[in-house]
């Protein structure tokens, strides 16, 4: 299989990968929005439906505090710092130019700094606990692979693997937060969640199609055959990741273009995050197991 082959470069790739990541996020760090780091969210509706481009120009005028505002059927959703009462008034008064009675709101919350904060908390303990729980998870359904790699390796690699592609999705979105302003809000936090559930089912597979070569090989044979194993297993894996990974972009692809621009976001983390988590299922993990092979190899 050319993947082992070539898995020297393909690692390479890899850790070249998760560096630019690991610097974007040290560099830019993620945009949070109000969700994390406090603020107010006014939603509301017009009459007659005006475009994004008119609200700009009439907030513009006067308001001079950063904000971000998308459109969802209908719905306009605006994201700015904390707002009182009076201020919110005011702003209502300049989109409707005047005319409040054209405004409708649907929901005005505020969100204070301390939540945002306990909630920026408890998504990274969130993400780390499903990491190791599916690493955990992994050890224990492959506890009868014990030669020549034991089932606590296919954990640890599982584990590197989803913390890859976690990693290159952060990476990607702190450096489009800098240069283009995306926001990291409660979606993105789902998108990641999506992201590992998606990357460990390739994974998997790929795992299982080496647990059940193995079987097919006496013991005694199996450390010198493993690499051929897991090449054997890449290729009975790989066109069905492929398709399935291409498949999944197309729709991902045609849901960020024609949704509303609320969910872009969300639909653009998964197009990257399942884009790294194909890569990390054939190209990363599958020759990470024959390098765990390699110790037991050399004393024999």
């Amino acid at each position: 299989m050319f993947i082992l082959t070539y898995k020297k470069i393909f690692l390479s790739i890899a850790l070249l990968i998760t560096l630019a990541s690991i610097t974007s996020l040290a560099l830019f760090k993620l945009n949070f929005g109000i969700e994390y780091t406090g603020g107010s969210v006014l939603e509301f509706r017009t009459d007659p439906v005006l475009e994004d481009r008119v609200i700009h120009e009439r907030l513009s005028a006067v308001f001079t505090d950063s904000y971000s505002l998308r459109m969802s059927d209908g719905t306009f959703i605006m994201r700015t710092r904390t707002l009182t009462e009076e201020e919110k008034e005011n702003v209502i008064m300049l989109i409707s130019s005047g005319a409040p009675e054209t405004i409708q709101v649907e929901r005005f919350n505020t969100i204070g700094p301390t939540l945002g904060n306990e909630l920026k908390t408890k998504a990274l303990m969130a993400l780390l606990l499903v990491v190791v729980t599916i690493a955990l998870f992994i050890a224990y359904a492959f506890r009868h692979v014990s030669e020549p790699v034991s089932s606590w390796k296919y954990g640890l690699i599982t584990m590197m693997s989803l913390v890859f592609d976690v990693l290159v999705t952060l990476g990607t979105f702190a450096y489009l937060g800098h240069s283009m302003g995306l926001e990291v809000d409660s979606l993105f936090l789902t998108a990641l969640l999506v992201i590992l559930g998606y990357s460990i089912n390739d994974t998997i597979v790929v795992f299982d199609r080496v647990r059940e070569n193995l079987v097919t090989v006496p013991p005694e044979d199996r450390h010198e055959q493993f690499d051929e194993i897991v090449g054997t297993s890449l290729n009975q894996a790989f066109v069905r990741s492929i398709n399935t990974t291409l498949t999944t972009l197309l729709a991902l692809i045609v849901i960020f273009v024609m949704t509303p621009s609320s969910i872009h976001n969300f639909s653009l983390a998964l197009i990257i995050g399942v884009s790294s988590g194909a890569y990390s299922s054939l190209f990363v993990a599958a020759p990470l197991l024959t390098y765990f092979n390699r110790p037991k190899n050399k004393e024999e």
